[in-house]
């Protein structure tokens, strides 16, 4: 079980969007195949695999009556890179979120021969669905990825250099170099979850953003413990505002800022004042 940990949490965390519920799930799973006996497992990480999913399939059922229900933009819980880690590589927000629009199947067929290279056989034993059914299940949500996911560029020293001027012009209240370091069709997601003050839907449009984050300036103190971060593999921050974490990321294409994502609910924040 150990050795496959970081592989059981990167499928649970990608399923539910959650880094604690993903954490639970593991831990369920472990306790759930500690009396099987090793020599009566075939293919340990298929199996372990099988047991995850299928309890993340469990937790979806409920979860989605609680999505629908979500106040404003739902955002994945944020993975704060650390070496350390089980949780570090390929998470992008954007994928997250086209996942989340899927079916549960179609996201577990997609996720487990996509992204962890399960072959078709396995991941119908998963599912308890056939061969064929799981290779439409996986064909319809990579097409949905493939419409949706942008494509973005590895962050290097240059972006980062963007994010921090255009933190720098927010703190400040630089709106024109604020707007010069966004695309046209730039959107920023903002999560409050109904618990913290954030934008109900997507704001769209280089001056909409601008404006957005000028008048954030005029009614909130300003952030402190202001610090760098990879946030599921981007560039970004992570800081207090009246003493609770938020975090905040963003995506660059051609030396352009093109999605935002801040998050500030604090139920999905809780692991980082752990950490």
């Amino acid at each position: 079980m150990i050795e496959h940990r970081r592989f059981l949490v990167g499928l649970a965390y990608r399923m539910l969007g959650s880094v604690a519920e993903a954490e639970d799930v593991v831990q369920d799973a472990y306790l759930r195949t500690r009396d099987v006996a090793p020599d009566a497992i075939e293919n340990p990480r298929a199996y372990l695999a099988r047991v995850v999913t299928n309890l993340c399939l469990d937790r979806l059922k409920s979860a989605r009556a609680r999505r629908e229900e979500y106040v404003g933009t739902w955002l994945p819980e944020p993975v704060v890179e650390d070496p350390a880690a089980p949780l570090a590589e390929d998470l992008s927000v954007a994928l997250l979120m086209v996942l989340e629009r899927l079916s549960p199947l179609e996201r577990a067929a997609f996720l487990l021969h996509d992204i962890f290279d399960m072959d078709y056989a396995d991941v119908a034993k998963t599912l308890e669905r056939s061969e064929a059914a799981c290779r439409q299940l996986a064909s319809r949500a990579r097409e949905h990825v493939r419409e949706a996911r942008p494509q973005v560029a590895p962050p290097d020293a240059h972006a980062d250099q963007i994010v921090t001027a255009f933190v720098t012009a927010a703190t400040t209240g630089d709106v024109a170099q604020l707007a010069s370091l966004l695309a046209e069709d730039a959107i920023l997601y903002t999560d409050g979850g109904g618990k913290l003050r954030a934008a109900l839907n997507p704001i769209q449009g280089r001056d909409k953003i601008a404006r957005f984050f000028d008048g954030v300036r005029g009614k909130n103190p300003p952030p402190t413990n202001v610090t760098p971060a990879r946030i599921n593999g981007l560039p970004g921050f992570v800081f207090s505002v009246n003493g609770a974490p938020e975090t905040i990321a963003f995506e660059i294409v051609d030396d352009k800022i093109v999605r935002i994502y801040g998050v500030r609910n604090p139920d999905k924040l809780q692991h980082l004042t752990r950490a």
